[in-house]
């Protein structure tokens, strides 16, 4: 009787039926559930770059402020800061959070002539006073900590930034430049 039982079982099985074996006594099923968690911090990006240490903090380009090429018996010169072609600096923060842009003060400020915040030098004792402006009328200059309040509504906005740099004379010829720090607070 046990081989006409295998025969059988195999000839089911050749046939795509499985033999039923009873379950194991106690046998159990046990659901359960996996969670799942995010948390979001606030966050701004810069030109579409946005400093991910974990800290919310880091150091990015705002951009550049470009002056052109100017004769050294130039009168005054006009720019606006850009990035990448993008005229102002690109800023996108999170919804809610309350974000200012402030102009801290350039590497060359003590050496800006009356009148003026910013000085762009060559290097060797030479100056050309500078000022960057909020506005493309160009009427008031930013201060050192000048700030610029930004709508963190979630969309990028562009946050246009103009220069004025002024001629003098005795000024030699080369390239000059300057760095000014801004820091996004948010």
């Amino acid at each position: 009787m046990t081989n006409r039982l295998t025969t059988a079982a195999l000839l089911g099985m050749a046939a795509g039926f499985l033999p039923m074996t009873p379950s194991p006594a106690g046998a159990a099923t046990i659901n359960g559930t996996v969670e799942a968690h995010l948390a979001l911090t606030s966050a701004c990006s810069i030109n579409g770059a946005a400093p991910n240490d974990g800290s919310g903090t880091g150091s990015v380009d705002f951009g550049t402020l470009e002056f052109g090429t100017q004769t050294s018996l130039f009168s005054q010169a006009d720019g606006q800061v850009t990035d990448s072609g993008t005229q102002g600096i690109a800023i996108q923060c999170t919804p809610g959070t309350d974000a200012t842009l402030t102009f801290v003060s350039g590497a060359n400020d003590t050496n800006a002539s009356a009148g003026h915040v910013h000085a762009l030098t060559d290097g060797n004792s030479h100056y050309v006073p500078y000022d960057i402006f909020a506005t493309s009328q160009r009427t008031t200059p930013l201060a050192n900590a000048g700030t610029v309040l930004l709508t963190a509504d979630g969309t990028q906005q562009a946050i246009p930034l103009y220069g004025r740099a002024y001629g003098a004379a005795g000024l030699a010829a080369g390239t000059y430049a300057d760095t000014i720090s801004v820091t996004l607070t948010f």
